[in-house]
């Protein structure tokens, strides 16, 4: 008989493949309609001799207590190593955001002072070519020299006159 089929009623328990024999019950003791409509219990207590080939039925079998604690272990030592992961990388990530603060304040203040250098350049700048400008009426030239400071070009005046 294959598994689905619908079993013929005539058949009894001694035409079965190896039940009578096991159950200790004669081959005429169950038919397939008792078979069918017997209580659980007492069919349970009938196989019961069945129980020496580890024969379960209808249920599959449960893990054992010890895994199922030892799996709830793991899962546990899973959650407590990523709840320390997960604060070392918000530590971390707190870190890197306040030294990217300190850097990004100390750059803005290193700007702020080179913005101030240049200007003072400019300013020192200025004044030195004023000074250039006044002093060389009264420059004595010597006569070894083949320019003149007419011949010459003055290219400090001539950064101004562009400017």
């Amino acid at each position: 008989m294959m598994p689905g089929q619908i079993p013929d009623p005539s058949v009894t328990a001694g035409s079965l493949p190896g039940l009578g024999p096991l159950t200790g019950l004669p081959s005429s003791a169950l038919t397939v309609e008792e078979l069918k409509y017997a209580d659980i219990r007492n069919l349970g207590a009938m196989i019961a001799p069945l129980h020496f080939l580890e024969v379960k039925l209808g249920k599959r079998p449960q893990p054992v207590k010890s895994e199922l604690d030892e799996e709830e272990e793991r899962r546990k030592r899973r959650r407590e190593k990523n709840k320390v992961a997960a604060a070392r990388c918000r530590n971390k990530k707190k870190e890197r955001t306040e030294f990217l603060q300190r850097e990004s304040e100390r750059l803005e203040l290193m700007n702020a002072e080179l913005k101030t250098q240049i200007e003072e350049l400019k300013q020192e700048r200025q004044q030195l070519i004023l000074m250039l400008n006044r002093h060389r009426p009264t420059c004595i030239v010597r006569t070894d020299s083949v320019k003149t400071p007419e011949s010459e070009g003055n290219p400090l005046l001539e950064q101004l006159e562009k400017k």
